[in-house]
């Protein structure tokens, strides 16, 4: 007898990360993946088993449209929840970011507790929830989150929803916070951080990308698609037992690299040349964000967790620019 398919919900399936999980969840035949979005989600390309991918467009904000949602999904095994307004677009607007950041969460979530109890829920929080003062070197498990930024307080405030809802057994619930993810393809997008893909993917494109601050030391905590795919799969099947029942939050892990490091490695691997359309303008709406954010994080929890983390500079800019090349 065959084994029973495992049907998985993403949200915000037309960004990046949702699609990069999309990717690897349609190359299993174990898994059936409904992929949502305002705008219409795709299959991802080259994937092996793209019929077993269902497309939804609509809005997450909209009860009815929960309802198809969740429906469409049974019985459900597990749902990742990356949708949300990013960190520059929520400063720049607190009621949509209050909107989508925290109300759809919220009643989404308390949906799948009547629909679907216990589901697992993985939820994409972000290290913008740590804020100044920050310790002067890393920010250990041990440091409050004190953000910043609306971005950053909409998630920890969905992420305090989301540790109680778990305790009570309602769900079964990780929440995630990311790193900034390098090196997107694709567009730029409405994050503060969007530069630090942008710098190096704009110059393979001979185009201009303008770094928001004139300081090559300020280091930003960054991980590859890659790696993050992999963990993203890691956690879908970890034991919710290896943390508290309270507390939920997994800092994934990441690598600390300066923008002196990211322009060297595009020297280094995309050519000297490409350094010409970087250029350095200080936004000081940006920057102010920017420097409020933790530039290292500790990663020894995610690691005994059986996370993984990636080498260098080096290797996140040598993974993009080689992907341009297959």
């Amino acid at each position: 007898m065959p084994p029973i398919p495992k049907n998985i919900i993403v949200t915000g399936a037309g960004g990046f990360i949702g699609p990069l999980l999309a990717a690897r969840l349609l190359n299993d035949p174990e898994y059936r993946v409904v992929l949502t979005d305002l705008v219409e989600p795709a299959v991802p390309a080259g994937v092996k088993y793209p019929q077993h991918a269902t497309l939804l467009k609509g809005d997450i904000c909209d009860p009815a449209f929960v309802s198809s949602l969740l429906a469409a999904a049974q019985p459900l095994s597990a749902i990742f929840i990356f949708h949300g307004i990013m960190s520059a677009g929520s400063e720049a607007n607190w009621d949509l970011s209050l909107r989508v950041n925290v109300n759809s969460v919220r009643d989404l979530l308390v949906a799948l507790r009547a629909k679907s109890p216990g589901v697992r829920v993985i939820y994409s929080s972000s290290q913008a929830v740590y804020g100044q003062p920050l310790p002067p070197d890393i920010v250990t498990d041990a440091v409050t989150p004190t953000p910043e930024g609306t971005y950053g307080a909409h998630k920890l405030l969905t992420e305090t929803f989301i540790n109680d809802m778990h305790r009570r057994g309602f769900i079964d619930a990780f929440c995630l916070r990311f790193p900034t993810v390098s090196v997107r393809p694709g567009q730029p997008t409405s994050a503060a951080s969007s530069f630090l893909s942008g710098m190096i993917r704009e110059p393979m494109k001979g185009e201009e990308c303008v770094v928001p601050l004139q300081d090559r030391s300020f280091r930003s905590f960054l991980c590859s698609p890659d790696t993050l795919q992999e963990n993203l799969i890691r956690v879908l099947n970890m034991d919710g037992a290896k943390l508290p029942k309270h507390i939920r939050h997994i800092n994934m892990p990441g690598i600390s690299v300066s923008i002196q490091e990211l322009m060297d490695a595009l020297a280094k691997y995309g050519g000297e040349d490409k350094l010409k359309y970087v250029k350095e303008e200080t936004n000081p709406d940006l920057e102010r964000i920017l420097r409020s954010w933790a530039p290292e994080l500790d990663t020894t929890t995610p690691l005994k967790l059986g996370l993984i983390k990636d080498e260098s500079a080096d290797a996140l800019v040598k993974q993009y620019i080689d992907s341009l090349k297959s």
